[in-house]
């Protein structure tokens, strides 16, 4: 696509040779108000070097400039040059891009920058995926699918928590308050029965908690009766697992969680005694950071158990040199960035120059409307609950105001859990978040189904011109009568497309993606709303109807980065 900001930088840099294009491109600004321009230059940081006032350099270096090509106008106010680009050649230039990359518009065609690896959403087996655990998994699965779009081959990991006392705990439970036929009747909720049940009597009888580590012993010494528990208790979380992963449209290509890498920690343990990095501190291995300013990494324990740092050290080297990866994404709560600093850290003293490839992206909390959630106390929303609750509603709504609608199941599967995943996105990622019923399902507003609607509004106006939406043909377009401010307005924001994605993938931000959607929808809703499509004039009706093409393939393409399906008919 054509870079009116780089030529524009390039323009400027002609007439100012104290700063690079680079400079330049850097300074200049989209301003809120279109009447003010489609870009402008501050003029503030060559006040000192020219001995000027900013307003006096702008009014200058705007006369200097004379009249350029793909400029409309230029003028100085205050200490601001405002450059108005040439409407005909902008929307020239970004529909033909558009339209020319069609369905695949700010999506990269091969992935061939390298590997990134994303570890994300984990859950803890044997316990209830709720709603503190969509936050990982639909982060994650955006970040995965925003690094693909701009060329690198991803590797999703779902790390699960597959390890530790927990699961001594649960054998104790389960051989107290179950039976084989209750779990496999019941799966996942009776596991948090029993398990909260042990919590509540353990308060009381603590040495239910040695009995629980006795068998969690027994488990790292392979004792055939408490690993086969385990791997039953495995493969029933895994069952439930999978049946919200696919309500989400969520995948992953390693479920290696925590058991995998038994047998990888002793190396890596030995490893830091061999570069001296090790230092024992009342029984227990440490690697001192006090030159960083953190409390020390903890190793192994007094009687010689991992950690958590153990496991994630080795895994981190298992990941490097199974997949040479670009980056190691780790999507997990903001409660852990000590704990990821501290590894990060280890590695780095390790010598290893790929420590600066590991990366922490920390979200905030999700609490409920009445208190924390605690899977130990059963305060827990089970995310496939939510999910189900989110259909029935957009199930409700079909029925109320389309109830002709084709596929309506589909149509609410898509809408529904849309919405779920749309309202997770929308705020930055670091936010902590009260989940709400009533604001998760409500359809209207900057919300997902309000951008799922506008693009099934665009199909909507395609099939009626009687298109193939699966085979959308080249339109002949008259650029000269499709320039006014709604037009313009829409095609500047097609034109963000691909800067958006570079920006959330530079941030690890999905939120950006989620509020250009919006912003897209809303100004396609204008230029629907100013300009009839479906004209007599074959002229008019073909170059805004390519406007609607383009808008369609971007809001899908949108949509489909932040995990989400975008629906033909609402």
């Amino acid at each position: 696509m054509r870079n009116f900001k780089l030529e524009l930088a390039k323009l400027l840099s002609d007439k100012l040779s104290s700063l690079s294009q680079e400079e330049i491109y850097g300074m200049l600004e989209i301003p809120s108000n279109t009447n003010m321009g489609d870009y402008a230059f501050p003029c503030f940081k060559l006040a000192k070097e020219l001995r000027k006032a900013p307003p006096i350099i702008a009014k200058e270096l705007s006369d200097h400039i004379g009249e350029v090509a793909f400029i409309a106008k230029h003028e100085s106010v205050n200490a601001y040059v405002n450059f108005f680009i040439n409407k005909t050649l902008l929307v020239e230039a970004v529909l033909n891009e558009v339209l020319s990359q069609g369905k695949d518009y700010g999506l990269a065609s091969q992935k061939d920058k390298g590997n990134i690896v994303i570890d994300y959403s984990s859950p803890n087996i044997a316990k209830p995926f709720h709603v503190g655990h969509l936050r990982s998994t639909v982060i994650g699965h955006s970040l995965y699918r925003i690094h693909e779009a701009l060329g690198y081959k991803c590797i999703g990991v779902n790390h699960l928590g597959d390890w530790g006392t927990q699961f001594g705990k649960l054998i104790v439970a389960y051989k107290k308050y179950s039976s084989k036929e209750e779990i496999e009747q019941k799966g996942i909720s009776e596991l948090l029965r029993i398990y909260v049940l042990f919590h509540d009597e353990a308060k009381e009888n603590p040495e239910m908690d040695q009995e629980a580590r006795d068998y969690f012993t027994k488990m790292e010494k392979g004792d055939r009766e408490a690993l086969e528990l385990w791997k039953w208790f495995k493969e029933v979380s895994l069952n439930e697992f999978q049946r919200v992963y696919n309500m989400l449209g969520v995948t992953f290509d390693s479920y290696n969680g925590e058991a995998f890498y038994n047998d990888k920690m002793d190396i890596a343990v030995k490893e830091l005694e061999e570069k001296g990095l090790i230092e024992v501190s009342e029984g227990a291995k440490i690697v001192r950071l006090d030159d960083e300013n953190m409390a020390p990494c903890l190793i192994t324990k007094n009687d010689g158990s991992s950690l958590y740092a153990t496991r994630d050290i080795a895994a981190a080297k298992y990941r490097k040199d199974s997949y040479d990866f670009k980056k190691c994404i780790y999507v997990t709560a903001l409660q852990q960035n000590l704990h990821f600093a501290q590894w990060f850290k280890v590695i780095e003293k390790l010598g290893y120059d790929w420590s600066k490839d590991l990366v922490h992206v920390p979200f905030g909390m999700v609490s409920m409307e009445g208190g924390k959630l605690s899977t130990r106390a059963g305060n827990v929303i089970f995310l496939e609950d939510i999910l189900k609750e989110a259909v029935d509603k957009t199930k409700s709504i079909i029925e109320e105001k389309n109830p002709q609608l084709p596929n309506k199941e589909e149509v609410a599967m898509k809408v529904g859990i849309g919405a779920v995943i749309f309202d997770d996105m929308y705020n930055n990622i670091i936010k902590d978040i009260q989940f709400s019923w009533e604001r998760v399902l409500n359809f209207d507003g900057e919300t997902g189904p309000y951008v799922q609607y506008t693009h099934a509004r665009a199909c909507s106006v395609l099939k009626k011109a009687g298109l193939d939406l699966n085979n959308i043909p080249h339109f002949k377009i008259d650029y000269n009568i499709i320039s006014d401010d709604a037009t313009v307005g829409i095609v500047k924001e097609l034109a963000e497309f691909s800067e958006v994605i570079q920006s959330a993938a530079a941030g690890y931000e999905p939120s950006y993606i989620a509020r250009y959607a919006v912003d897209l929808a809303q100004a396609f809703n204008k230029f629907y709303h100013d300009n009839p499509i479906l004209v007599e004039d074959e002229n008019v009706k073909n170059s805004r109807l390519a406007i609607v093409a383009a808008t369609k393939y971007t809001i899908k393409n949108a949509l489909y980065l932040l995990g989400i399906d975008a629906p033909l008919q609402m």
